[in-house]
Formats: structure tokens, sequence, C-alpha cells
């Protein structure tokens, strides 16, 4: 917790009032409370509301990725349509947050040097004020349009497809530094991330591979309408440090002690700086991006094709965190928590004496248990029809985020829905284990 002197101290400075003012321009602005957010839709329109939510006790200032016309125009309840009228445009905000350190750097520096091998040179660069860093390019170095579609319409998508494309580009080469950072010490970097061995390392053929895809954690799932982000300057509740803009070439020699409120300058480097933007500067990567994704959706949706042939039920060991958070027992949510099971666990290769046996089981564990006559007859009925179908994919707000089950982990961007999570790591685990020789 920030002490209140040091707050008051830090948020009266005309320097980071000004700081955050400028970087709330045309976006949705909210002051947080400790651990609650402002009401939204809200903005910052000057110097005295900085120091006005200060006094009332907020710690820290978000902001949206989006660019609004009027932000105080937006409401929840607006179709697609009217939110993209409304929207002027977005800002590509990559956020890294490693559980070490040292290893976010190593992202944060490649991260930067993947976006300007794509030649743009508005790359910024700041301390989320934590354990990470956000990565940023202005809506202004992209192009007005791509493939006869506003780029300012393609949000969340085109985002989200930006940094799962730059996290392929960089993946391999993250992890040979990591193991250079380590010394090649596999002990090490296990006890650090706190991973299990199984996930970091794999054996083939008698030899062990580093994984280093646990580690590289980029928010990508999260990304959506109204997305929110540290603002430049704001301060962190957990580390008490200031979220600093700094030189993106210097990422790799950044200490914390630069985000002390006491150090903290304001003139030294700026976040999203528009004035070094030059529109289509960043179109190939946009371009490549969007490529990028529409493989990744063709092999979706031969998976999808395919997915009856599973055969063998697939073991918990393989269950995503949305169906293991179900299975503790909920609250709320549990006729749509029970749609999501019964369709999850046939899409895997259950039988439905097994279903059963889960489904009564997780029932009990429920606050308000659904009437068993209920839960047996839906899977009745399931049984009747003799097809499988797969669950609500993850981007479905009335399933798994409806009911608040929705905790990614670093596999979750690569999937589009929990039972292609389950087929798909279980083939690479099964993949990745030694050939049994023939007569053996």
């Amino acid at each position: 917790m920030i002490e209140r002197e040091v707050l008051l101290n830090y948020y009266q400075r005309k320097d980071i009032q000004k700081e955050l003012v400028e970087s709330a321009a045309d976006k949705e602005a909210v002051a947080k409370f400790s651990e609650s957010f402002s009401k939204r839709p809200d903005v910052l329109r000057n110097a005295n509301d900085v120091l006005e939510l200060a006094r009332n006790n907020a710690t820290s200032f978000h902001a949206s990725e989006e660019l609004w016309k009027n932000p105080l125009q937006i409401d929840p309840s607006m179709k697609r349509t009217e939110i993209d009228k409304l929207r002027i445009g977005w800002d590509l905000i990559i956020d890294i947050d490693c559980p070490v350190f040292d290893y976010s750097k190593i992202a944060a520096d490649l991260v930067v040097k993947a976006l300007k091998f794509h030649k743009i040179k508005s790359v910024t660069c700041k301390f989320s004020g934590n354990k990470g860093f956000h990565i940023g390019v202005p809506f202004q170095s992209f192009p007005e349009k791509i493939r006869n579609e506003e780029t300012k319409n393609m949000f969340p998508e085109a985002p989200k497809k930006i940094a799962l494309y730059i996290k392929s580009m960089i993946l391999d080469e993250f992890g040979k530094r990591i193991l250079e950072f380590e010394k090649n010490d596999f002990n090490k970097i296990i006890e650090k991330t706190g991973r299990k061995n199984e996930e970091l390392i794999t054996s083939t053929q008698g030899s062990r591979k580093f994984n280093p895809d646990p580690i590289l954690q980029m928010d990508t799932l999260l990304i959506s309408s109204r997305h929110l982000y540290r603002m430049p300057y704001s301060l962190h509740e957990k580390s008490g440090l200031a979220s600093i803009p700094i030189n993106p070439d210097e990422i790799l020699g950044f200490k914390k002690e630069s985000a002390l409120p006491r150090n903290v300058r304001a003139d030294a480097h700026k976040f999203l700086d528009r004035s070094f933007a030059d529109e289509n500067e960043a179109k190939q990567l946009l371009q490549q991006a969007l490529d990028f994704g529409m493989k990744q959706e063709e092999a979706t949706l031969k998976f999808e094709r395919s997915f009856e042939q599973v055969q063998d039920a697939i073991p918990e060991e393989f269950f995503p965190p949305c169906i293991k958070l179900i299975l503790k027992g909920i609250d709320d949510g549990k006729k749509r928590a029970l749609f999501i099971l019964v369709n999850y666990f046939t899409s895997i290769g259950w039988s439905y004496e097994s279903i059963e046996k889960i489904l009564v089981e997780w029932n009990k564990r429920n606050k308000d248990p659904i009437r068993e006559t209920y839960l047996l007859g839906q899977l009745r009925y399931h049984k009747q029809m003799k097809k499988k179908i797969l669950p609500p994919n993850c981007s479905n707000d009335m399933y798994m985020k409806g009911i608040n089950v929705c905790r990614p982990d670093n596999f979750c961007p690569r999937i589009k829905n929990p039972a292609q999570y389950s087929i798909r790591k279980a083939w690479l685990v099964n993949k990745s284990k030694p050939k049994k020789k023939k007569g053996k």
C-alpha cells in the first residue's frame, strides 16, 4: 500500500499532472482506488482532476487502448456498429509481464527489435510499475485502411493478432537468451519461475529441450473493447513504483530505482509519442500479422472438422483453467456451466458413464446444487442426439467470461475453445514422448 503522503506529494507535481492529462487525450481515463475503479466511462480533463482524485485516495490512473470521439458517450449496451462509429482509432500496446523481471527485460527488448525489424520508428516503451513493460506503437503509424477495411474498426482483433505474431517471431530467441542468462541451468529456471519440470523441459531421444512458451507472458487474450492499461507516470499499488517511459533501446539496463517516486523525471521520454509516427510505417507489420492470424484460423477450422476423431478420454492433467475452476464448484451460472461441461467432456472422448459421475460430484460442490433430475435430463438429452458439439468458444462473453471462470494461462492464447486446449495440449505432450521401438 502506498503511503498517503507519498501519494499526494507525487500527484501534486505539475509535471506529473501534465503528463497524465496529455496521455488521456481522446481516451477513456479511469482512476483506481486501491482495488476498485471509478465509475466508467470517465476522462481526465485537466491537472486539477488528477490532484482531486488523489486527494480522494486514488492510487493509480488507467486509460483505454482505444481512441474515441467522445469517451463519455460510451455505453456498454451499444452494438458493435455503434462502438465502431464512436472509435477513432487504437494504439498497439504489447503488455509483457514474465514471472522473473530479468526475463521480462529480455522479452521486451526482443519485442522492440521485432517491431523495428518491420521498419517502425515510433516504437516506445515504459516500465509497467511492477514486473513488466508496455511496448507501444501509436495509431497514427497504421494505415487508414487495409484489405478494404477501416483499421480503426479492427479492434481488438488486429492488436491480438499482432501480439501473437510478434510472440511467434521472438519465442525461440527468447528461449536462447534465457538459457544464456542462466548458463544453461534448467533447475534455476524452474526454481525462479515456479513452473513444473514437464512444462518447461521436453525430452526427445535422450536429449532435453527447453520450452520457453509458458514463461513468455504477453497479454493477448485479455485485449478486449475498453481494455485499460496503466497510464505513463501512474503509480503501481503493489510496488509503489511509477510506470515510467524509458528509452526502448536501453531496456536491458533498466533499474527499478529510477521508478521510485522521488527519482522520477517526467521530461526524459514519452510513451506513444505521436510526433514520431509516419502513416503506413506499420502497414507491413499489420499485413503479416493478419496473414499469420489467417493461418491460425485455418488450423482451428481444420481442428473443428476433425475433433470427432478423438476416441480416448483425455485425462484431467490436460484440462484448461476454466474447466478446472468450474469443477471446484461455483455460485452463479450453474446451468451455463453444465452446458459447457457436457459438451466439453463429450468432445474430449469421455464416456457418458464417466461424465455422469464427474457431474454428480461437481454438483455437490456447488453452493446451491442443480436439481439432479435436471442435470441427468440434460445429459440424457445430449446422449440421445448422438452428436458431438464443441463447448462455447472462449470469446463468447456469455459463458466462461460470463460466469467468471476465464483465467487464461500461457497456452490459452493459442486456442479458441476449451476442448481444443485439451486435445492440442495432449497431442503436443504425446508428440514429445520418445517412440517405442518395434519388438519392445
